[in-house]
């Protein structure tokens, strides 16, 4: 399984697992090109609870028999990362005419899958400091 694939089977374990703590998903895989640059942003899943609108940035590793993984999946959300996440963010609700003073987040979702294909889910919220 490659990486996109392993990308990919993680956003559909956080999907189901969102689902069943009551969240709404309103949106997965937003992109959003910044105008003037090659760079782009995209949020994995947007979801809303109650009146807070969540935005989920799911990280996935595969643990492989034998070999211990050095970096931890939520820890590859760097600061660069973050910035890009809140400016994505606020993309997304001015585009759908949620004022940006709404109750608002950024979630982190941390999945590990061992070789018996069992997952492992962490749920990291108010990841990113707004």
């Amino acid at each position: 399984m490659n990486t996109r694939q392993t990308g990919n089977l993680g956003e559909k374990i956080a999907e189901s697992y969102l689902k069943n703590k009551g969240y709404k998903i309103l949106d997965r895989n937003y992109c959003f090109r910044f105008s003037s640059s090659p760079q782009k942003g995209e949020i994995d899943i947007i979801a809303k609870k109650g009146d807070s609108f969540c935005f989920f940035e799911v990280k996935t590793i595969r643990i492989r028999p034998g070999y211990k993984s050095i970096i931890l999946p939520e820890e590859k959300v760097n600061f660069a990362k973050q910035r890009k996440l809140i400016k994505v963010s606020e993309v997304w609700l001015v585009k759908n005419k949620i004022p940006l003073d709404i109750k608002w987040q950024i979630d982190v979702i941390a999945i590990k899958i061992n070789p018996d294909n069992q997952s492992e889910i962490s749920h990291f919220e108010n990841a990113v400091s707004l």
